[in-house]
């Protein structure tokens, strides 16, 4: 630990930050070569709230029925208590075992994951939040504790590539600042998954694409959708609040493929969509050509469920801007998580 110590000190006016490498070990009191942080403006950000990377029910019933003064005690009598894992965890995991392999492949390379642990919890709720982080051994250095404000305003500082929150109110509020966000739920019983392989699974209109084709099928009925995609197949879409996530995650795809590991690539997408595949699937990977973007697999289900799916492909994370896609997904152990944009929302206000 010492020469640990003192290493941070001689290298404390350098740029970049260094992770602490869950870190000591706890027999010997030493400490492996720190690992270097990328610097925001060439991470690939993922912001996340606490209470989707840990499980705070019990913290967040204290709050809401009895305020924040017994929250705040509560916390403290329970500071050295580890949280559980909560739904973002996995995903969060798996972050980390692609930077693990990029690392290996490209050691000057700053294009990583970068997770940000972003709450409005108190600074006194930090201590508790450190000594989970390191009891689970996950390499988290940046934190945006707000003592009750809204940490929406820091994301853009954070160069933010995509906020999960439990709340859907901030979600909302990063979505209109043009951040890529979502409201991540919880199964009742999470599935197992892949522990090497980082799976990313995307509904298409309103979470990809931008909702267009959705309105002419909510305003005029199915086959005036049908027509309208057929008239349109060789225009593509405008883009959804979500292309940007797809497109750093092909970016560093693409880093696996120049080194020939396209079959033993860490991280797969996946295309989960209402639409026909014959009807109106053309559209969709037209759209993804022209964007310059890859999908691993395409499931076109043609109205079917998709939870079905979702629980053989057991991805990490979901999105769809549909609640009862959402939910479906959720029931049958999925991590599924809400994109709240688009005329689907506003329907389901009215």
């Amino acid at each position: 630990m010492e020469e640990y110590l003192k290493y941070q000190r001689e290298h404390e006016s350098e740029g970049s930050t260094f992770a602490t490498c869950a870190v000591v070990n706890r027999e010997t009191n030493s400490c492996a070569w720190p690992i270097s942080q990328p610097k925001p403006e060439n991470a690939i950000t993922i912001a996340v709230s606490s209470r989707v990377l840990f499980n705070m029910e019990r913290e967040q019933q204290i709050y809401e029925r009895q305020g924040m003064e017994e929250y705040l005690k509560y916390q403290l009598e329970h500071e050295s208590e580890p949280f559980s894992p909560g739904p973002a965890f996995s995903f969060v995991k798996a972050l980390e075992a692609v930077n693990n392999r990029l690392r290996e492949l490209y050691p000057q390379s700053e294009e990583l994951f970068d997770v940000v642990l972003v709450t409005n919890n108190h600074a006194y709720v930090g201590l508790r939040l450190i000594h989970t982080i390191n009891h689970h051994h996950l390499l988290i250095e940046r934190f945006c504790m707000t003592g009750g404000n809204s940490p929406i305003g820091y994301l853009k500082a954070y160069h933010t590539n995509l906020y999960l929150s439990a709340d859907s109110a901030k979600v909302r509020e990063a979505l209109q600042e043009g951040i890529a966000a979502a409201t991540m739920f919880t199964p009742e019983k999470m599935k197992e998954v892949s522990d090497i392989q980082l799976r990313v699974a995307f509904d298409g209109d309103a979470v990809l694409f931008s909702d267009e084709s959705e309105r002419i099928f909510k305003a005029h009925g199915l086959d005036k959708f049908f027509e309208h995609e057929k008239a349109h197949e060789n225009k593509p879409l405008d883009h959804g609040p979500l292309k940007g996530f797809l497109e750093v995650l092909g970016k560093l795809q693409r880093k696996f493929f120049h080194k020939g590991l396209r079959m033993d690539c860490p991280i797969r997408t996946y295309l989960v969509t209402a639409r026909s595949a014959a009807s109106s699937g053309t559209r969709a990977l037209k759209t993804l050509r022209s964007w310059g973007l890859e999908i691993d697999e395409a499931l076109f289900l043609a109205g079917a469920p998709k939870g079905p799916m979702l629980e053989k492909i057991r991805p990490h994370i979901f999105f769809d801007d549909q609640m009862f896609h959402v939910e479906g997904a959720a029931e049958l152990g999925t991590v599924a998580c809400h994109v709240p944009y688009g005329i689907a929302q506003r329907l389901a206000e009215k």
